[in-house]
């Protein structure tokens, strides 16, 4: 008797599924769930596997205030109009800041369309940004390569300024710089022969996988092949020559290259020498390609030094970082020369004095006390006429800066953002020191209207992260520190190969200046119903108060007495009677 394929398919298909039944009940030992539960019981991984990448298109927004803050953020990476229709999908909830409109409106083309900040102003060299916003720290080696030049290219066509992360200036924040020179840069050339392959691989699939396979061919197997940055208008391979004197090195940034602010940590990366000391020589080199430098006293809720576990630490990354391939990079809790406020000032100092050019610390507020002693110190030198001191503070909120921090630090360390700035700006007020220290603000800022409330409260300029991974393409999957065996689905936020080698950077560039320039258009479109004509016209006497009880409050400084009472616990080990 003939068997039909149909039937065959159901006999094999019956004992697959008894031979799974059997597995998962009597064999493995691994899951107390399969046992009373075979077969079926594993729903429930399938579910979980799901949860993180798909929650966001399920039921309403919860880390930010609304959905409609996100959809803001990827209609302006696209350049499309930011219109809501009938009314908001999710409604901000209170309490919430409000703005203050005018009764004379002014027209977009009435308010000024230059938002330059200076920092530095004392400095030899101060830097002018001609912007408030900068795409916040992120690393080359957290964020994948591609992503790291979608971001620099994006920063260059935008005339933003990028912040380089703790991962120090790699060569690929260098890749719209062509005018360099052979006396700073290592230059490798490839065969006639190798480029006709990279031009065949070009017509018949695309520019990248063309790239890649040139790469792959001039380099063989050298493990630090990524290291060099292709040049598409010279067809050469380059990568800045270390080695080279001081001398050799531009006086002045080059123009093709984006603003860069070079973050120093406390594992000193890009001025560091072999064995992780503070190399002068290698910091002077570096300050030559970046505008100012911020150091990391401590980002968001991650107080710990930066993480990044072994599988991103490629010989690229440990090229760049003075380091081991391959092992886990982690740096120490505090800077190195920070055991004092006045040693980290003092070397502040010398920073200043080698690059000559502004620096400033990155800090978290969860009190008084992390606030106060900056500026006490800061007021003592201006007294004494000693300009060792930070030119800018920038200002992470609890919640910033927590892609990857400790789950049991994110919602305990660090106030919010509005409360640090707030606090900030009145405390260096009250000493009489405000107009000399420009404060950076970053944490959960997304769109224009929060950058007017953010200023409104006392910043004078604002780092965006979250906003420029969306708009650079990340969908919120949280598989960014690669320790759940997963990896950015996007390649933005990895190091396999496999998920970044098929990132668009050209497209995502040109969307990381989209969300940049429609950021400062809708601000000034903002600043029109508020009647000002400037940025520097804002401040706490511009917003209102809308508390949970629906009370509209309009004196800034009684809303955040109730809203910060702090400073008065007379018994903690750093009050002084």
């Amino acid at each position: 008797m003939e068997i039909s394929l149909s039937t065959a398919s159901w006999i094999l298909f019956a004992i697959i599924m008894i031979a799974w039944y059997v597995h998962d009940k009597y064999v493995q030992r691994d899951h107390q769930l399969l046992v009373n539960y075979p077969i079926i019981g594993r729903l429930r991984y399938v579910f979980e596997e799901a949860r993180e990448p798909f929650r966001q298109y399920f039921g309403d927004e919860k880390f930010y205030e609304s959905k409609d803050k996100l959809d803001w953020v990827y209609k302006a990476a696209s350049d499309k109009p930011n219109y809501a229709s009938f009314s908001p999908s999710q409604p901000l909830p209170k309490p919430k800041f409000m703005i203050r409109h005018a009764n004379i409106v002014l027209n977009d083309n009435e308010v000024d369309d230059k938002f330059e900040v200076i920092f530095g102003a004392k400095r030899k060299n101060p830097y002018i940004a001609k912007t408030i916003v900068s795409r916040s720290a992120m690393s080359d080696g957290s964020i994948s390569p591609e992503g790291t030049r979608a971001f620099v290219r994006g920063a260059q066509m935008g005339e933003f300024p990028i912040n380089s992360g703790e991962g120090g200036l790699t060569s690929n924040f260098f890749v719209t710089h062509q005018s360099y020179k052979p006396e700073y840069m290592k230059i490798v050339h490839g065969t006639e022969f190798k480029k006709k392959v990279k031009d065949l691989v070009d017509l018949f699939f695309n520019g990248a996988m063309a790239a890649d396979v040139y790469r792959s061919l001039v380099f063989k197997k050298d493990p630090e092949a990524e290291t060099y940055v292709f040049d598409l208008k010279s067809q050469l391979f380059h990568r800045v020559n270390w080695d080279a004197p001081l001398e050799d090195f531009p006086k002045e940034v080059p123009e093709d290259m984006a603003d860069i602010i070079l973050q120093l940590s406390s594992g000193l990366y890009g001025a560091r020498d072999k064995n992780g000391n503070f190399d002068p020589d290698r910091y002077q080199k570096t300050m030559r390609f970046c505008k100012m430098t911020e150091i990391k006293i401590a980002q968001g809720a991650k107080q710990t030094g930066g993480k990044l576990t072994a599988h991103k630490v490629t010989p690229a990354i440990a090229y760049y970082r003075n380091v081991e391939a391959n092992k886990d990079v982690f740096s120490p809790n505090r800077f190195p020369y920070a055991n004092t406020i006045e040693e980290l000032f003092d070397f502040i100092g010398r920073l200043q004095e080698l690059s000559e050019k502004p620096v400033g610390v990155k800090i978290v507020i969860s009190d008084l006390e992390n606030i106060e002693p900056y500026v006490k110190e800061i007021k003592k030198r201006i007294d004494e006429g000693n300009d060792k001191y930070p030119d800018f503070i920038s200002i992470d909120g609890g919640s910033g800066g927590s892609a990857t921090a400790p789950i049991e630090m994110m919602e305990r360390v660090g106030l919010n953002i509005k409360d640090s700035i707030f606090l900030a700006d009145k405390v260096l007020r009250d000493y009489g020191v405000r107009e000399e220290v420009k404060l950076i603000a970053s944490g959960k800022i997304l769109t224009p209207d929060d950058i007017i409330i953010t200023m409104s409260l006392g910043a004078d300029f604002v780092q965006i992260a979250r906003g420029f991974m969306m708009s650079a393409g990340c969908i919120r999957a949280r598989y960014c520190s690669g320790t759940t065996g997963h990896d950015c689905p996007v390649g933005l936020a990895t190091q396999n190969k496999s998920k970044r080698k098929k990132y668009f950077v050209y497209k995502q560039a040109k969307k990381v200046t989209n969300y940049h320039n429609n950021l400062l258009k809708s601000v000034r479109g903002m600043l029109a119903i508020m009647g000002l004509k400037n940025i520097n016209q804002l401040n706490k006497h511009r917003i209102l108060f809308l508390d949970r009880d629906s009370r509209v409050h309009d004196n800034m400084d009684e809303v955040f007495k109730r809203r910060l009472d702090i400073g008065k616990d007379l018994g903690d080990q750093f009050h002084e009677s």
